[in-house]
């Protein structure tokens, strides 16, 4: 049986970003403690936190330090060195583990992993050399997407390849950075879809309602729940998000990111073992937000109620968007709930908060979110 920690202990976060910053905000709210490893100061986690260990991710001796202060151990981004928290697991309770970080951490063996389990995941190959891409292509078709197996998110590390692309181009392109790459069929898809499902650290599982994503320049622009999608297509997505935390032995969060093509075909697309950015939108309108339930799954605890009680629109603020949210703020906070991550640099693109506008119907939410927002 694994131990339950309780309020008055102290959670120890790998990570210092807006990630660990709401989960600690929930943790605190529960009357936990909160420390945190993350080597930029006053990252947003620090500035919530009890105390803050600032090193990079890789320094053993934070990483005792920061041991030195915990009960218990979780993670907020899953590019964190994976031989510091196997190390961490061996000195500390970490009841994640390491493995599933090492897994998720390279698109090659998350995608084996994903298949392992029994799910549909779009069609891949992994090439480290031009010739290896070109023979990948003829499998895969045109169009595809080349992305590094390592680092890449929000549209970096990728290249589009279609029918005038210079093979070569394309692989020097990424191989400047790392020539452990995969390439992904380009996959027609209708939407694309998010289900968050947390499972303790006694097994209980449970999963939030699917949400519908837009994105703009490879970035999430939105999150639409309920999801405009057949209660067909919600089921066989949750059944597979389930599946997958089996499969994976999960403690903790996982967010599976999916395309869906029609009501009865759904492929992931890519797993991330931690709170979701498209999960933000359950803070105000579930009954317990994805980052309590992770808190309560790490701990040990009975997981709450995923139940949701507005339908519901959360929007990205990037960098871009701070002036004018700023100049509309009394807008902003009259229709909605604005949220602020603390970073200290509006750069283009970077996620510097959101704003979560509740409903009385999808329609409704997202008709109350253009009379806002400014597009």
């Amino acid at each position: 049986m694994k131990p339950s920690i309780l309020p008055g202990q102290t959670i120890g976060i790998l990570g210092g970003g807006q990630l660990g910053r709401m989960m600690g905000l929930s943790a605190r709210a529960m009357g936990y403690r909160i420390a945190v490893l993350e080597p930029k100061p006053d990252a947003p986690t620090a500035q919530i936190a009890d105390v803050s260990v600032e090193a990079a991710y890789d320094d053993r001796a934070a990483a005792r330090e920061l041991a030195n202060h915990c009960d218990v151990l979780t993670y907020e981004f899953e590019n964190i060195d994976a031989d510091t928290a196997s190390f961490l697991e061996q000195s500390m309770y970490l009841p994640q583990g390491s493995s599933l970080l090492h897994t998720t951490k390279h698109r090659g063996r998350e995608k084996q992993a994903i298949q392992n389990a029994g799910v549909d995941v779009s069609p891949y190959r992994l090439v480290s050399s031009a010739a290896a891409l070109e023979e990948a292509m003829q499998d895969i078709g045109c169009p595809a997407v080349l992305k590094t197996c390592e680092g890449g998110y929000d549209g970096k590390g990728q290249v589009v390849i279609r029918e005038d692309t210079n093979i070569q181009d394309a692989f020097d392109e990424l191989a400047a950075q790392t020539t452990d790459l995969v390439l992904e069929a380009w996959i027609p898809f209708e939407k694309e879809i998010s289900v968050i499902v947390t499972r303790s650290t006694n097994g209980e599982t449970t999963t939030f309602p699917a949400g519908e994503n837009k994105h703009q320049n490879n970035i999430l622009h939105q999150t639409i729940v309920p999801a405009y999608i057949a209660e067909q297509t919600e089921k066989k997505a949750v059944d597979m998000a389930y599946e997958l935390a089996e499969a994976f032995d999960l403690v903790g969060t996982l967010a599976v990111e999916m395309f869906v093509l029609d009501e009865d075909t759904v492929y992931v697309n890519e797993v991330a073992p931690r709170p979701h950015n498209s999960g933000h939108y359950t803070i105000e309108a579930c009954e317990t937000s994805q980052f309590e339930q992770h808190v309560r799954a790490v701990c040990g605890l009975p997981l709450g109620s995923t139940q949701l009680l507005k339908p519901v629109v959360m929007t990205n603020i990037l960098g871009e968007h701070v002036p004018y949210v700023q100049d509309h703020f009394a807008s902003f906070a009259g229709s909605g709930h604005v949220h602020f991550y603390g970073k200290q640099e509006a750069k283009t693109g970077r996620k510097m908060g959101h704003w979560t506008v509740l409903g009385s119907g999808r329609d409704d939410a997202l008709e109350k979110t253009s009379r806002v927002w400014p597009e």
